[in-house]
Parts: structure tokens; C-alpha cells; sequence
């Protein structure tokens, strides 16, 4: 029996008994009698193999075509998956993927389909509608999304206490956005004056500076001075969107892998490393919280940070606060002065870093961050000197960090509203800025 081209296969012939199937002649012995059920036998033979052999061309049909493709949207600035091939329906991919598996296709072969499969799962676990997740349609029609994203992780979390990083993430990562969304109506901007009136009082404070510390400001902060005032409701707009492209790509590459992790454990996360979707770094992330010692949940939640921050989105920090002229740095440099994760003991960043300068017998205090949060290297000291060590401190205590990672997300997100903590900013800009000489 041998396997034809055509994917059926093709029955070689069979020698029948003495004498069957041969010409006779007139008075000859007459043929052998179960010639026929020979032959019927043989075809239906046949018949059989050839149906077994569809399912097998069927199986493969499932995934031959999802092998080898591009991750395009892994940055998450587009709508949907990760490749408009795919589909994104998490049981057509499953189906595909079983397929490959069982077919003994190389992990690395089907990185983008195994990818795909575990981000549907997340989206559908997070009550996410990934067909309509893209940033483009604008802040309105991703509001819900916006806040449904921190809420899973939270939600995370909550079922699975040793998952560090998403309760890092549900405290610390909606709140140096809070402050741009109203949650009387999360669809709409806070309004653009509010921030206006920012970098107006910080505009007066620098023109009672003498000059030789003015000259020692911080160009950021001199920006918002300057230009605070100028900004528009579309800078906040686009500002808003390279959040919100930010915010998919770290769902994008983290929650898959914590979805892929709660199914099949460890073994679900070490294939998407075979498959190329994860690093030494990460794959050390997942063995180390597998363990499950407390040394090791810290070293997971340390490498998940490293990778968030430093992998996934440190490019896009620095396209962002160089767009849009110097607003891009206007706005980057406001989300830090007004960004304070919902973390106990953390310290607001102009706290942490207050900028403080001296010039001869004259020296200048201030309430404002000496560091822009989009800055790779300041961001990272703020978040390993202040913010991940307070959040550590507060995961080795679940008694208390369990009421914390409970509360409702909308809670949280309306705390950390720079509208409402607009009078106490101002209130702190005129009475921290000290002028000594």
C-alpha cells in the first residue's frame, strides 16, 4: 500500500488463489468461486483506507496555512490580533493548534498561531471584544476597554495571589493615565484648562526664578511653563491614544502567558518559549514562580517588570515624548507630575525625586519630579528604588494586600483623576517652590 500524491491512498494489486481470474476455455474447470468476494473484499479495502486517510488530509488543512506568520500587530497599535490571517475565535484555533502538535510541526513554526490562540483565551477571559480593540476608533469607543483591562488584572490577581505583576499592573498601571479620564464620563477628557491652569502656575513661579537657576531648570519643567498653556484638546487626544496603544501591547505580551500558565502550568509557558514568544528572561520569570518560594515570586515580579518596562514599551515611550513637537515632552512630563500609584507607601515622583537646585548662595526647591516618566533609565530607578520594592512589601502580606487588590478598579481610577487632585497640586507648586538665597 503506498501513499499517493494526491494525499488518498493507492492499493497495490493482491495475488489471488491458484488459478483465479484466468481465461478458461469451453469444458475448461469453471473458475474459482470466491474470485469475486476477492475482489469486492479488495475494493472495499480500498474504500476504507481511503476514508481514514481524509481526516489526516483534513488535520492538516487546519494549520498549514497559519504556519510561519509574522506577529504584525504584537505592538498593539492596530485593531485585532496579531495577524489578520488568523482567525480569533479561540476554539478554531485550538483546533489548528492540536493539529500542528499532533502532526509534530516545531513550536517555532506555529510561534504566531500558539500566540494568537493564548490572546483570544485572555480576551475572551477579560470580557474583551479583540475584534474591536484598536486604538485608532479613538478614546470614546475604547473607554470600556480601557478600564476592562486593569480590571483584569486585578481580577487575575484576586484568583491567583502568586501572579505578582498583574496586581502591580491593576494598581500601579492605570494611574499615570487616571488623571486624563473623567470618570463622571470615562468617554471624555479632563478638561484641557485643568491642565492649563498647571502649567500657568508653574509659568508664574519661573518668572520670580532668578536666571542663573532658571538656566539650571530642568527643561521639562521650564516646557511646562512655557508651553503647558498652548496645549490642545487634540494633543491630549493623541496623547490619550499612544496610552491606550501602549496599554494593548503589554495585555498583548503578558497575558497570554499568564493564561497559558493557569491551563496547562508550566509546560503551557515553556512552549511558548520553545516557540520563540518568550525569552530566557521570561521563561526564568514563570520557572521561578512556579516555585513558588517567596524569593522567587519577588525575582518573577522583577523580570515581568524589567520586560514590560524595558521590552515591550521603551521604544514607544520614546516615540511618544518626542511627538507632537514639545508637547509630546509637555505631557509626559504632566502624566509624572501627576502620577502616584494606588500602592501604600509609594511616593508621588516629585517626592522620590524633588528637583532642588542651588546656584552660588541661591538655591531652589520644588515640588516637581526632577525625571520625565517616559525616560527609560529614570522611569526604571523610580520604579526598582520606590515603586516595585513598596509593592513587594505589600504582596508579603496578603492579609493586607488582599482589601487593597479588591477594590473596584473604578474606584481606584477616580482617585488618581488629576481633576480631583488638581487644588492640592496647585496648593503644593506655590507653597513647596522655596527660594532661598
Amino acid at each position: 500500500m503506498a501513499q499517493g500524491t494526491g494525499g488518498t491512498r493507492q492499493c497495490a494489486s493482491r495475488p489471488l488463489p491458484r488459478g483465479a481470474g484466468r481465461p478458461y476455455a469451453r469444458g475448461a474447470a469453471r473458475p474459482y468461486r470466491g474470485q469475486g468476494l476477492i475482489r469486492l473484499a479488495g475494493l472495499l479495502t480500498c474504500l476504507v483506507l481511503g476514508l481514514v486517510s481524509v481526516p489526516a488530509a483534513h488535520a492538516e488543512s487546519t494549520y498549514a496555512a497559519y504556519l510561519d506568520l509574522p506577529s504584525v500587530n504584537g505592538d498593539g497599535s492596530a485593531g485585532g490580533g496579531l495577524n489578520p490571517a488568523l482567525p480569533l475565535d479561540p476554539a478554531h484555533l485550538r483546533t489548528a493548534l492540536d493539529d500542528a502538535r499532533a502532526a509534530g510541526v516545531a513550536p517555532r513554526h506555529y510561534a504566531t498561531l500558539l500566540h494568537q490562540y493564548w490572546l483570544t483565551v485572555a480576551t475572551q477571559n477579560a470580557d474583551i471584544d479583540l475584534a474591536a480593540w484598536d486604538p485608532a476608533r479613538g478614546v470614546a469607543a475604547n473607554s470600556p476597554t480601557f478600564i476592562q483591562v486593569y480590571v483584569n488584572y486585578l481580577r487575575l490577581n484576586n484568583q491567583h495571589p502568586d501572579f505578582y505583576w498583574t496586581g502591580l499592573a491593576g494598581l500601579a498601571g492605570g494611574s499615570f493615565a487616571s488623571g486624563f479620564f473623567d470618570m463622571g464620563d470615562v468617554a471624555n477628557i479632563v478638561s484641557v484648562p485643568g491642565i492649563h491652569q498647571v502649567g500657568g502656575a508653574v509659568a508664574d513661579l519661573l518668572r520670580g526664578t532668578p536666571a542663573d537657576l532658571l538656566n539650571l531648570l530642568p527643561a521639562d519643567i521650564k516646557a511646562l511653563g512655557t508651553e503647558g498653556e498652548r496645549l490642545t484638546a487634540d494633543d491630549l487626544t493623541w496623547y490619550q491614544t499612544r496610552l491606550m496603544i501602549m496599554q494593548k501591547h503589554i495585555f498583548i505580551d503578558q497575558v497570554p502567558m499568564h493564561e497559558a500558565y493557569v491551563a496547562d502550568g508550566l509546560a503551557g509557558v515553556e512552549e511558548m518559549y520553545r516557540a520563540g514568544v518568550l525569552d530566557d528572561n521570561a521563561v526564568t520569570a514563570w520557572r521561578q514562580l512556579d516555585g513558588g518560594t517567596p524569593a522567587g515570586l519577588a525575582d518573577a515580579a522583577y523580570r515581568m517588570t524589567d520586560r514590560e518596562q524595558n521590552q515591550i514599551i521603551a521604544d514607544q515611550w520614546d516615540a511618544t515624548s518626542s511627538g507632537r513637537g514639545v508637547m509630546g515632552r509637555v505631557m509626559t512630563y504632566v502624566s509624572t507630575v501627576a502620577g502616584k500609584a494606588a500602592v501604600p507607601g509609594v511616593r508621588a515622583p516629585g517626592v522620590f525625586a524633588p528637583t532642588t537646585l542651588t546656584a552660588g548662595t541661591m538655591s531652589l526647591r520644588t515640588p516637581l519630579p526632577n525625571f520625565n516618566w517616559a525616560d527609560r533609565d529614570t522611569r526604571w530607578n523610580y520604579i526598582t528604588n520606590d515603586l516595585l520594592p513598596r509593592y513587594l512589601e505589600l504582596s508579603a502580606n496578603q492579609a493586607i494586600a488582599r482589601p487593597v487588590l479588591a477594590e473596584p478598579f473604578s474606584d481606584k481610577l477616580a482617585e488618581g483623576r488629576l481633576v480631583r487632585r488638581l487644588p492640592d497640586l496647585l496648593g503644593d507648586l506655590t507653597a513647596e517652590w522655596q527660594l532661598t538665597t
